[in-house]
């Protein structure tokens, strides 16, 4: 696998300019027992001009190390906290440990109360009044304005996607989303999407061609009334849109929580295509999308390491833009 990889000098080129690195983050996985101590971790995004962390729990030592570094945050509340957050008081507790304990020196950007919840999930229930308690608490902090609360979703809530402008919440996601959207509105944070074009491919790719999924289609590929689509990241992006229009979110913009290719583990997952997406992912998120030209995506990156404890397919393990000893998968070169 050495042999073959890449050398992504624009991808460096974009992570070390100011203006450019604005809207680009890497989320920190770590489920795996053979990580990096958080200070490393910390400043290996420090070293390369990594401006933006996703991270999945309040897990402490990470909030230490961020500590006075001015990298931005998403702050994840794990599925299974969801529950006990219903209650106010265990929620203003939450957000004294886990937020105010480490505010300002930490710069927290959003709260994502839940990650890929779906409709029949239990935890369901709970991500609407859980948010409503971390957002209660934060306003009582005076953050409220500062750090926005949000949820993280998921593709498989669309009941259509094709094309875009059609894009709308199946009826089943409809009762479950539409509430949490018109919170959003109203307290003007971002629906957290993760985006992955590699799944949509690798689920269909009699119909999907994979250069269109890894943004290196010569041309449009998808005409949809006036907007012509020349990659699928945009097509599921602006679906979203879409969708979001349609339950009554136009003002509600979108943060892509995740987005990646892997490097391992099936046909599609080499390093020649991951190094490819993610170089080109990052190229591409000042231009914005057909249905959103000229505003940059503010986009996360999945995943700083390979997580040798994800599963069951093995290409979970394969995501990482570095292996767990630091060293660069793309061989990516610092400037």
């Amino acid at each position: 696998m050495a042999a073959a990889y890449l050398v992504l000098g624009i991808f460096i080129a974009s992570l070390t300019n100011t203006d450019a690195v604005k809207p680009i983050g890497v989320c920190d996985g770590r489920v795996a027992d053979n990580l990096p101590s958080a200070q490393d971790v910390v400043g290996l995004y420090t070293s390369n001009g990594i401006g933006k962390m996703r991270l999945y729990d309040p897990d402490q030592a990470t909030l230490q190390a961020l500590a006075g570094t001015n990298i931005e945050l998403i702050l994840g509340v794990p599925n299974g906290d969801l529950q006990s957050l219903t209650t106010p008081t265990i929620a203003n507790v939450w957000v004294q440990n886990n937020i105010l304990a480490f505010s300002p020196a930490v710069k927290f950007l959003y709260v994502a109360v839940g990650n890929e919840i779906k409709p029949t999930d239990p935890e369901a229930q709970f991500v609407l009044p859980a948010m409503q308690n971390i957002y209660n608490a934060l306003v009582s902090a005076q953050l409220g304005d500062q750090i926005k609360v949000s949820t993280s979703v998921e593709a498989s809530l669309l009941g259509q996607s094709y094309p875009p402008s059609s894009g709308s919440f199946s009826t089943t996601s409809g009762p479950y989303i539409t509430p949490i959207i018109a919170f959003l509105s109203t307290t003007g944070a971002p629906l957290l999407v993760n985006v992955y074009p590699y799944f949509a491919y690798i689920s269909n790719p009699q119909d999907i061609r994979l250069d269109y999924a890894l943004f290196t289609s010569p041309g449009p590929v998808i005409q949809d009334g006036a907007l012509s689509y020349q990659n699928l990241f945009d097509a599921m992006l602006d679906a979203f849109y879409s969708a979001l229009e349609t339950a009554g979110g136009a003002n509600v913009g979108i943060v892509v929580s995740e987005t990646g290719w892997p490097s391992f583990g099936e046909t599609a997952a080499t390093v020649e295509n991951a190094g490819t997406y993610y170089q080109n992912m990052i190229n591409h998120v000042m231009n914005g999308t057909p249905k959103r030209p000229g505003q940059a995506i503010e986009t996360y990156l999945f995943a700083m390491f390979d997580e040798d404890q994800k599963g069951p397919a093995e290409t979970e393990r394969h995501f990482g833009l570095f292996s767990p000893d630091k060293q660069p998968k793309y061989n990516l070169i610092f400037s």
